[in-house]
């Protein structure tokens, strides 16, 4: 049923809480996962240019190193356990690159965790997931994430 499975990941405990409910999908059917971090620009809530975050060369390949470097350790904890994995780390916007990876990786389910939260970060986080809904066209597991940091 299920062959490639993609969980996006932000860094987070709360986002990780979906291995709890793939890594048996994965061992069960001898699914790839696929991990996908996607580096974006920070939010800006400023209406001028100046309140953007002005970010250099170097910063953007600093972020991305790190991005590489923790999907790493966590596709050597996958594979430890006997699950095919690989990962990509991305650049853009978030929910148009994980639909986009989804469709380029034939993944027959794409995973993740929301965050669960309320006020302002829950509009932008849970407007993630929300996106992602919107725009896929292949099945979606969604786990709210509560207990984690």
């Amino acid at each position: 049923m299920y062959n490639t499975i993609l969980i996006p990941l932000d860094g987070s405990e709360r986002a990780e809480i979906i291995f709890d409910h793939v890594e048996e999908l994965a061992l069960h059917y001898g699914a790839t996962i696929i991990l996908l971090r996607v580096v974006e620009l920070p939010m800006s809530l400023g209406s001028s240019y100046a309140a953007l975050p002005h970010l250099t060369a170097d910063d953007i390949r600093q972020r991305m190193d790190a991005a590489k470097t923790y999907l790493s350790g966590r596709a050597e904890k996958l594979a430890a356990k006997g699950i095919p994995t690989r990962f990509y780390v991305e650049y853009g916007p978030v929910a148009t690159v994980i639909v986009e990876t989804a469709g380029r990786e034939g993944a027959d389910l794409i995973a993740m965790a929301s965050h669960g939260r309320s006020g302002l970060p829950g509009v932008y986080y849970g407007s993630v997931a929300a996106a992602v809904l919107q725009r896929v066209d292949r099945p979606l597991l969604i786990v709210r994430s509560l207990g984690a940091n």
